[in-house]
């Protein structure tokens, strides 16, 4: 049963054409989630189909008896009110009342909020935004619009909410960066692409695939195009000898195929090395770090020696210290004990979850032009507006002025401008709020390439897994746990722990128990399994160049400023060699253990 259709929707804003007369409808029990790059429309198409914005053309039909909810991106909150009312409120309906007081306060419970008598106005962004999600769900609706709403929240809500999402009834569109989520909530992927609705009927994987397949489309019948449009070039170049009538469809033809043969553009597609400085040997410690928040423990005597070209991430429930030690990384807050460390080469860059404040008259390659004109890459010197285009702006959008920008096109810009400074050390505060994900592609490739530390706070498991190699997990208490690989290494490793840590049922012998703790210990992680597969030919490279560079040295022994340069070269290769071997006999000797266990 069809519950709302929006017909020929065309949307302008500013210059930019946002939907250039778009169709798009909902069905019973469908869940769609819309993407596209920040700017092109995603979160006004939710404002549209809730009846929040009017488009400048087309319209938008539903039943008279369809209710819709939305949660909007940033939603508006009532002064003095308390959370429970502020629920209670939102989802009140003739048919709810009775049931509406129990269903609001275990959501709130769930959603982690103690005291539901608590004054909207005294929490923080991130609790608001739970509140607001917490009406929303607690609300009958036949239709529920949400725009990105695992923003603020932690893993475990996220976990939570996406269960949650699965076992709802009714409709579901929402605009999420979160590709897990995307992935197994939703049924059906709408993509906005230059004005233009294209609706997947699959989940986020499939749509991958598919939109792999349309571009290739679009690029075959492109070419097809321009060899027809070669032949009648020809054909108007020698003049027709053919009659006039004749001759004048072949010149509409030519017209018709030259404004349709223009090459499809592909995002993302400008491939340009990372960005940095040269670190030292000395890069960054933290020793006995203690940092405590009114009367809260966040952390307790932390230390830890980074290497070069550490991927580590920092997980844990909102609150629990992770900005703040960023903070203290950066000079922001002092802690109560211990100190951080900073090698003479050290050279940080810091995105953190709030943007600093923009100029909205500046012109775009302006404002990164202010951190650099050019940048060095292992590739040469990249030129401002090269980066602007590795990172989706386009000429024209270079020259508009930032307060032409959406928010998440905002947030984008800012995260050019730190990697532009060339940190050799990059701090990554909650990165992909905001981000779209074709954004998070090109950074998490950009990151592969980065030949620097990476410190990443993050909510966000798809990027985890991709990004980071080591993650240190806030555990309660001021403890800060250590586990290698990525988020879902670490989610499997919890598990086990909890199932340790719970009681032998009557059912289950202690033996059996004590032989699955085993053998969760004894088997690679995802990160373990590609790092041994790939260590020994990686260790083999380095060692070739290392014996070229010491024969490059003795080749410029007299040429001082070159000398110096290899011998440089030649001590970073062997401080990496270092690192590698060692990884490389824990792993061997970790291999030899499971294939013991396993013959056993």
């Amino acid at each position: 049963m069809n519950l709302l259709t929006a017909k020929g929707i065309r949307k302008n804003y500013t210059e930019r054409e946002l939907f250039a007369g778009i169709d798009f409808g909902i069905e019973e029990g469908d869940k769609i989630g819309i993407v596209g790059i920040n700017g092109t429309g995603k979160s006004t198409l939710l404002r549209i189909l809730a009846g929040a914005e009017e488009p400048d053309a087309g319209e938008v039909v539903k039943g008279s008896q369809v209710c819709v909810r939305y949660l909007p991106q940033n939603p508006e909150f009532p002064k003095g009110m308390t959370v429970y009312d502020y629920v209670f409120t939102a989802g009140r309906s003739e048919d709810n009342e009775w049931s509406l007081a129990g269903d609001s306060r275990t959501i709130l419970n769930r959603m982690g909020f103690v005291d539901e008598h608590q004054v909207l106005d005294h929490l923080s962004g991130g609790q608001k935004k739970m509140a607001a999600l917490a009406a929303a769900l607690s609300a009958n609706s036949d239709i529920l619009l949400l725009d990105e709403p695992t923003n603020h929240l932690n893993s475990d809500m996220i976990l939570w909410l996406e269960q949650a999402l699965i076992r709802r009834k009714g409709a579901l569109v929402m605009v999420t960066h979160d590709r897990y989520f995307l992935d197994r909530v939703c049924g059906k992927i709408a993509e906005i692409d230059k004005g233009r609705l294209y609706l997947y009927e699959t989940n986020f994987a499939g749509f991958l695939e598919e939109k792999a397949k349309r571009e290739d489309l679009e690029l075959a019948t492109y070419r097809k195009n321009r060899n027809i449009l070669r032949i009648e070039l020809e054909w108007m170049r020698r003049g027709a000898r053919a009659r006039a009538t004749k001759q004048k469809a072949h010149i509409q033809r030519y017209e018709e195929l030259k404004d349709r043969t223009k090459a499809p553009v592909h995002d993302g597609k400008v491939e340009i090395k990372a960005v940095s400085s040269r670190l030292g040997k000395k890069t960054l410690e933290l020793s006995g770090l203690t940092k405590s928040y009114k009367d809260k423990l966040l952390f307790q005597n932390f230390s830890y020696s980074f290497c070069r070209k550490d991927r580590i991430g920092f997980v844990g429930p909102n609150g629990c210290g992770k900005t703040t030690l960023m903070r203290l990384i950066m000079g922001q807050e002092e802690p109560d004990a211990g100190q951080v460390i900073l090698g003479p080469t050290v050279k940080i860059g810091y995105f953190s979850q709030e943007n600093e404040e923009l100029n909205l008259t500046q012109r775009v390659i302006d404002y990164i032009r202010d951190t650099a004109e050019y940048v060095q890459t292992e590739e040469g010197s990249i030129s401002a507006s090269r980066m602007l285009e590795r990172f989706l702006f386009d000429g024209a959008l270079q020259y508009s002025p930032i307060g032409k920008l959406s928010g998440g096109e905002k947030r984008r810009l800012y995260l050019l401008k730190v990697l532009m400074e060339a940190p050799n050390i990059l701090i990554l505060d909650e990165p992909t709020n905001d981000l779209d994900i074709q954004t998070l592609a090109i950074l998490e490739d950009y990151l592969e390439h980065f030949p620097g530390i990476l410190i990443m706070v993050s909510h966000d498991r798809y990027f985890l897994d991709k990004t980071a190699e080591r993650l240190f997990a806030f555990e309660g208490n001021g403890i800060l746990r250590q586990y290698e690989g990525g988020y879902s290494d670490y989610l499997e490793k919890r598990q086990d722990k909890e199932e340790i840590l719970e009681p032998v049922s009557s059912g289950k012998s202690v033996r059996a128990k004590t032989a699955k703790v085993r053998t969760a210990k004894l088997k690679f992680t995802w990160q373990e399994q590609r790092d041994y597969e790939s260590m020994e030919g990686e260790i083999e490279v380095l060692e070739e160049k290392i014996k070229e560079l010491e024969r490059q040295i003795l080749l410029f022994a007299t040429d001082f400023v070159r000398l110096n340069e290899l011998t440089e070269e030649k001590e970073r290769a062997e401080a990496l060699l270092e690192e590698k071997m060692e990884r490389y006999i824990y792993l061997s000797d970790l291999a030899d253990q499971i294939a013991k266990q396993n013959k056993g």
